[in-house]
């Protein structure tokens, strides 16, 4: 059984999000969405809850799940038998930021990551992006799974 560890803040998961983990579901046994505590970011949304938005957002895909998960993330790696971590790729610039951290999981830990093209129709969504749509009263539904924009709405009217 392999299996593959997407991490990232998912703050919030979007539908680009949603497309790396079905597209890791077909080359993985398991998927798991590590919803990582990120002490660089002020979140908007909570851990408990962006893990409850990812798990709802991955559930109809096979093999797929949320958790949570603290600290370094090849330790979470160790922890869960993980054969890969699996990062999504809008562009040059994601690669450009991602490669350092790739090369130091490598050498932490001996794993691997595996880059994933995104869908090049969702190259444009991203959370920072989603995030400010939002604050500036723009409506992000059709950038985020079912549920995201009224959490986010919540959440923006509790701030």
């Amino acid at each position: 059984m392999t299996i593959a560890v997407l991490p990232g803040t998912y703050d919030p998961i979007t539908v680009g999000h949603v497309d790396i983990v079905r597209r890791a579901s077909r080359l993985f046994d398991e998927v798991i969405v590590a919803v990582a505590h990120n002490s660089t970011k002020a979140p908007l949304l909570g851990a408990d809850e962006r893990v409850r938005l990812a798990a709802q957002a991955v559930a109809e895909i096979p093999g797929a799940r949320a958790v949570r998960t603290d600290g370094l993330i090849v330790d979470f790696c160790r922890t869960v038998g993980a054969d890969a971590l699996v990062k999504g790729l809008r562009g040059g610039a994601d690669f450009d930021a991602e490669r350092p951290m790739a090369l130091m999981n490598r050498s932490l830990s001996g794993i691997e990551t595996v880059f994933v093209v995104g869908d090049n129709a969702l190259s444009h969504v991203a959370s920072s992006l989603v995030r400010d749509v939002a604050r500036h009263g723009g409506d992000v539904s059709v950038y985020v799974p079912e549920g995201v924009s009224e959490a986010i709405a919540a959440a923006l009217a509790r701030a």
